[in-house]
């Protein structure tokens, strides 16, 4: 086995593990906030929300900050930061000392630790890996046990938060980033550190450098497209994911067991698509890959909000699984595409603006879902996602992305169209 294979098998656990927490904090942020400090629906929505402005803020100085960085060394420092935040809302929880304020600041804290460990995360990758065939199955085994996670974490998370609540399912998320943190430390470093002078010109150049960063993916024919398309979706899926468990528990009148049993039976729909990938943008290529997965997946989260005003939990699982198969697909996908499309040297920067924008969309996304549930309930914020991720796919369909579906033979994976 080669040392390559050693270290990302080594990633690849801590990361499966902090997967699973993540899984566990789909259920338990917005019962914790409900059951435990007794806020509204409407205010429960908005935790995402917390999770997710740190990118608006940092996600372009992360950037070029990590570019400068150990990539390993910074995923050590945050998945420490967000192990103690994490263990501070316990602390606080069991001792009856959370307040709503709180928890949306620990919850903002661990989410500026999760803007620099996912640029670092996915910048990472390619020092691991060189070859495009090598990287685009190291990122569907990633994908897939973020599928997989989804699948039992929500299963599993359910049934443990009957048992113990939903203080303890925090605090063992807390424990996963711990032994994440455990299993990056016995990777090597790879990347030599920068010296002291080097790291003060980069700072006097920090402007400059985000603006380079900024014009390759928008000058870039293919990125471009396909992160702008992961904008719009990212936007009406976050209403939908920060709906979903309130409508299943008030209006489905579904218990917390019962709530994980859908959400992961659900997501069985990403693995499949994860292992589906690899073949796929091998017979078809990039562009045929996004466009077809997208549409699968578009259509699914269509059909939630229609199961969902049916009152059908057998409709709404139906609906989560094709929609996890299209983007179980799109996702490995269109992560390889950015990591071959992008030299080097501006990975951190290009994962950075990635990150800034899409990540960026998911607190307007719970910010659309909080005032859309308080003026037309929750289901009307399920409908007002599904029926706007339509939006993202004349996104896609165009510059390179269009071109590449007319004339597949002049587009190989590393072509660099500019």
């Amino acid at each position: 086995m080669t040392n390559a294979n050693r270290h990302f098998k080594m990633l690849w656990a801590g990361q499966s593990l902090n997967l699973f927490g993540d899984a566990l904090m789909v259920i338990a942020l917005p019962l914790l906030a409900v059951q435990v400090i007794g806020v509204s629906d409407s205010q429960a929505a908005l935790l995402p929300f917390a999770l997710g402005v740190p990118f608006f803020l940092f996600g372009l100085p992360a950037g070029v900050i990590i570019d400068r960085l150990p990539r390993r060394l910074t995923m050590i420092v945050c998945s420490t930061i967000q192990a103690v935040a994490f263990m501070i809302v316990t602390t606080l929880a069991f001792s009856g000392a959370l307040t709503f304020p709180m928890l949306m600041l620990l919850v903002g804290i661990a989410g500026t630790a999760v803007v620099f460990f996912q640029i670092a995360y996915t910048s990472y990758v390619p020092e691991l890996f060189s070859q495009a065939q090598d990287l685009q199955r190291a990122n569907s085994r990633l994908f897939l046990s973020e599928s997989m996670a989804k699948t039992l974490g929500s299963m599993l998370g359910g049934q443990f938060i009957a048992w113990l609540g939903v203080v303890a399912a925090i605090a063992v998320n807390a424990v996963t980033f711990v032994l994440s943190v455990l299993s990056l430390l016995v990777i090597k470093q790879r990347r030599p550190t920068m010296t002291r002078s080097e790291k003060k010109q980069n700072l006097r150049w920090m402007y400059r450098d985000i603006c380079e960063g900024l014009h390759f993916v928008f000058r870039h024919q293919r990125l471009e497209p396909v992160i702008m398309c992961g904008v719009v979706y990212v936007i009406f899926c976050s209403m939908l994911d920060s709906s979903l468990v309130l409508y299943c528990r008030k209006v489905l009148d579904l218990s917390s067991v019962a709530i994980g049993f859908v959400m992961g039976t659900a997501a069985t729909g990403f693995p499949l698509g994860n292992l589906l990938c690899t073949k796929l943008v091998g017979r078809f290529g990039f562009a045929r890959t996004l466009f077809m997965s997208a549409t699968v997946s578009v259509s699914g989260l269509i059909l939630i909000p229609l199961a969902g005003s049916l009152g059908s939990v057998a409709g709404l699982i139906a609906a989560h699984v094709l929609h996890g198969i299209g983007e179980g697909v799109f996702g490995p996908a269109a992560l390889t595409l950015r990591q071959t499309e992008t030299p080097d040297r501006l990975l951190g920067r290009m994962n950075s603006v990635q990150r800034f924008l899409i990540w960026g969309a998911a607190p307007i996304g719970s910010l659309m879902a909080a005032l859309t549930i308080n003026f037309f309930g929750l289901g009307g914020a399920l409908w007002v996602g599904g029926i706007g991720t339509i939006l993202c796919l004349p996104l896609l369909m165009r510059k390179g992305i269009l071109n590449e579906l007319l004339n597949p033979r002049d587009f190989s994976p590393g072509s660099t169209q500019t």
